[in-house]
């Protein structure tokens, strides 16, 4: 077998030979024979497509742990890996471009003129315990600057959706600017999952999701975590604006379901995040533009897994939000009534007329 020196294999895997030395301290890339006396690095041909493949990997900005996992696995696999991490990468950019806009307009001082738009909410929410269920345990809170839903799980499931709502209202008091609500909110949400473990003390399988935005005049901050969904009706087109943290949507974003095969999946209802959480339970922080004329909804998964993404989007279009929250209440309701369902939706308007709440 000819061999070729760690120079020469460098250059033909488009790596560093400093990179390959690393690659060999952390068994990523292990030389096919190195010389006894003198300790130098010899590489055979074969491991080329390996070291092209983890120059690649590289270049996607994957961590050298992962990249050691997806390079053990068959073609297959590795494909949906690479899948898997690019969705969670532009997930995060997208986040981060969000938080970017803010910061350019922030220090341009653009973000000033925004609070002069004078715009306000126009909300309702309404909250069902459905056709099965014993009980609700959903919570479903509209108010001046907070929109909130929760779905409890398990004995508590209750009161532990209610104490995370319960802790993010005193949000509606606060000092809030663009600039500090995400802090403020990230501080509220730390402070549901302390009150959701107390009000699950006792019931280790109770818990709740929660989506919730908080208004700051000219911007809406999101936090989300578990599959309750929130949503924004704009120029007549509807657009999920959360992502759901459970476990067919985790094998859907790895390319191992479809969408329509997560709907009869035996583990649809899993979460994979969820209040209470451990520090790895991180939820989705982030800020969302909003215009005059949007409609938001947020809503628990009693309604969206009763009634269609495109069905939600015709009822969503009423006009006042008390005739929208009642409208798709009462579908999922008419599709079964299997799970409780609650909906919250505001309107972004000029300040014209004062707030309306439905309970």
């Amino acid at each position: 077998m000819e061999w070729l020196t760690i120079g020469a294999f460098a250059r033909a895997g488009r790596l560093s030979p400093k990179a390959l030395r690393l690659y060999d301290e952390l068994d990523l890339l292990k030389p096919a024979r190195v010389d006894p006396e003198t300790g130098y690095r010899y590489y055979a041909d074969a491991q080329l497509e390996r070291a092209r493949l983890v120059a690649w990997l590289r270049r996607l900005g994957m961590p050298l742990a992962r990249i050691r996992e997806v390079c053990a696995l068959p073609p297959g696999s590795a494909a949906r890996e690479v899948r898997a991490y690019w969705a969670r990468v532009e997930a995060e950019t997208a986040v981060r471009r969000d938080l970017a806009a803010f910061l350019v307009d922030h220090l341009s001082g653009e973000s000033r003129r925004d609070t002069t738009k004078m715009l306000e909410l126009r909300y309702a929410a309404r909250s069902d315990r459905g056709h099965v269920r014993p009980s609700n345990q959903d919570t479903a809170y509209a108010g001046r600057r907070l929109l909130a839903v929760a779905d409890g799980c398990g004995p508590a499931g209750g009161s532990a959706s209610a104490a995370a709502v319960a802790a993010l209202k005193p949000l509606e008091d606060a000092e809030l600017s663009a600039g500090n609500v995400l802090n403020l909110l990230e501080d509220a949400v730390r402070s549901a999952n302390e009150a959701v473990r107390e009000a699950a003390a006792g019931s280790a399988e109770a818990g709740t999701t929660l989506t919730a935005l908080l208004w700051t005049g000219s911007r809406l901050a999101l936090v989300h975590i578990g599959d309750s969904r929130a949503y924004l009706l704009r120029d007549g087109e509807l657009f999920r604006i959360t992502h759901d943290h459970s476990v067919v949507q985790s094998l859907i974003d790895e390319g191992r379901l479809t969408p329509e095969e997560a709907e009869s999946h035996p583990d649809r209802m899993l979460l994979a995040k969820a209040l209470p959480g451990g520090t790895a339970d991180t939820p989705d922080l982030k800020l969302h533009e909003a215009r005059a004329g949007d409609r938001y909804l947020l809503c628990s998964d009693g309604l969206t897994r009763a009634v269609s993404e495109e069905r939600i989007r015709e009822l969503l279009g009423g006009d006042e939000p008390s005739d929208a929250v009642r409208v798709l209440v009462e579908a999922a309701n008419a599709a079964g009534g299997a799970d409780n369902v609650s909906a919250v939706v505001a309107d972004v308007v000029p300040p014209t007329r004062p707030p309306v709440s439905v309970g």
